[in-house]
């Protein structure tokens, strides 16, 4: 393998591995202030990328990126207060099964309005001719905004979470729910909060990626199943370690397409998930205790 060819690998590893961690980031804020782990996360994605393909349509870009968030956003609020809200200290079991029915029923939802067909927004700058070149590796500018979103989020979240009294809260509520209530904290409403941004970050995951990857009805269960193997293997709840374990995981990804054919990449992330599960199920980076999946209190 030549250089050029490991480094351009490397940019896909790395532009893959930044859309994984951002779709576990959004695993790890909904656990952390519930309990749940959100199988419908993929979804927010793929809502994202085709609610801006429509609107693109109609208004400019940056308003249709902007509407998609919102408008995903809103379904994420939605999902919490029609399938969550009502349910009294329900199973971990329960909660899982209600999500991936939520996801199921967003992916048919998204069947019926957009159809089949594959679907993409434009670069958001320049285009793929305009791809800058480094050491023989050609890196499209669509992949500098992917990389720089998931920096941003990152950098967001860790300012919201450790500087303003909301993220404290949060904070507060994913430690003892009960506590959190005993002292005049909302808590029905962040768990509510944890949905709205979560589904907006993968919202907004899913309009920068879309015009590399693509976008379609079919694409949320996917990137749901790497998510989730990627907040497991950056210890789940850890942020931090899920974009390590992104990156990580998407090179590796990118890498074993040179040894293997394409059909079996997604064979990669099974089997990573698999030896975590049996070997370590707390993660790389996660404690012995975030190996315990907490009730919802």
């Amino acid at each position: 393998m030549t250089l050029e060819l490991l480094l351009q690998y490397l940019v896909a590893g790395l532009t893959y591995g930044s859309i994984y961690a951002v779709v576990a980031i959004g695993f790890n804020i909904i656990y952390n202030a519930t309990g749940i782990i959100n199988f419908a996360q993929g979804e927010f994605v793929m809502l994202g990328g085709m609610i801006a393909v429509s609107l693109e349509r109609t208004v400019p870009l940056p308003l249709a990126v902007a509407g998609a968030v919102a408008a995903t956003a809103a379904v994420g609020a939605l999902v919490e207060i029609a399938f969550v809200r009502w349910l009294r200290r329900p199973s971990v079991l329960r909660l899982i099964v209600i999500t991936i029915g939520v996801a199921i029923l967003l992916r048919e939802g998204a069947l019926v309005a957009w159809g089949e067909g594959v679907r993409s927004l434009p670069y958001f700058t320049g285009n793929e001719v305009s791809a800058l070149s480094f050491a023989g590796a050609r890196i499209s500018p669509q992949v500098l905004w992917v990389l720089g979103t998931t920096a941003l989020i990152v950098a967001f979240l860790s300012f919201f979470f450790g500087h303003t009294m909301l993220g404290w809260e949060m904070r507060a509520c994913a430690a003892n729910r009960d506590a959190a209530a005993l002292c005049g904290i909302p808590t029905r409403n962040l768990v509510t909060f944890s949905f709205v941004l979560s589904a907006a970050i993968g919202a907004l995951a899913g309009c920068v990626v879309s015009p590399i990857t693509y976008t379609s009805y079919a694409v949320g269960a996917p990137l749901a199943i790497k998510g989730f193997t990627v907040a497991i293997l950056g210890g789940l709840g850890n942020s931090g370690g899920a974009v390590a374990a992104g990156l990580v995981l998407g090179v590796l990804e990118s890498l074993s397409v040179s040894l293997l054919p394409t059909a079996y990449k997604d064979v990669v992330t099974l089997t990573i998930l698999l030896a975590i599960l049996f070997v370590r199920p707390s993660g790389l980076f996660g404690s012995r205790e975030a190996s315990g999946l907490k009730d919802l209190g």
